[in-house]
């Protein structure tokens, strides 16, 4: 089997027009865009993901530090109670469920945004290197 044939069967490049299509300069060297891509990509959705994880980040933060300040609280009342010991258990898990999501948020919005950088400045040097090609001297 050549290595056309292999890729054939693994991107379906048959006339079903099931098959993937990336974006490419045309072969011949003429002014059209060879085909229309059905794989885009950009660094809109992962700069708004690395909003989101930010928003996450501060919610989660802020939550942690209301539940410690009710726990302080809540500790002074029930001082005495049988309940003081479960609360405590509870509060220690809560306490680190929060600081796993306000942490695991932080690491996900640095990477997000670099992500989305990263695509974006790709995009825009393929874009440039692809309008160089059409149209121009081979």
């Amino acid at each position: 089997m050549t290595l056309n044939e292999k890729w054939s069967g693994l991107f379906g490049n048959d006339s079903s027009g099931t098959g993937m299509k990336l974006a490419h300069a045309d072969p011949g060297g003429g002014s059209g865009n060879g085909g229309e891509p059905d794989l885009k990509v950009s660094s809109g959705p992962w700069t708004t993901a690395s909003s989101v994880a930010n928003a996450l980040h501060t919610s989660s933060a802020s939550a942690l530090t209301e539940l410690e300040e009710a726990a302080k609280v809540d500790a002074k009342r029930t001082e005495g109670f049988d309940s003081t010991a479960a609360m405590a258990e509870v509060l220690t898990s809560w306490k680190g469920r929060l600081t796993s999501v306000r942490d695991e948020c932080t690491r996900l919005e640095g990477s997000l945004r670099s992500a989305g950088k990263e695509f974006g400045e790709q995009e825009i040097e393929n874009r440039r290197r692809f309008e160089g090609r059409i149209g121009g001297p081979k």
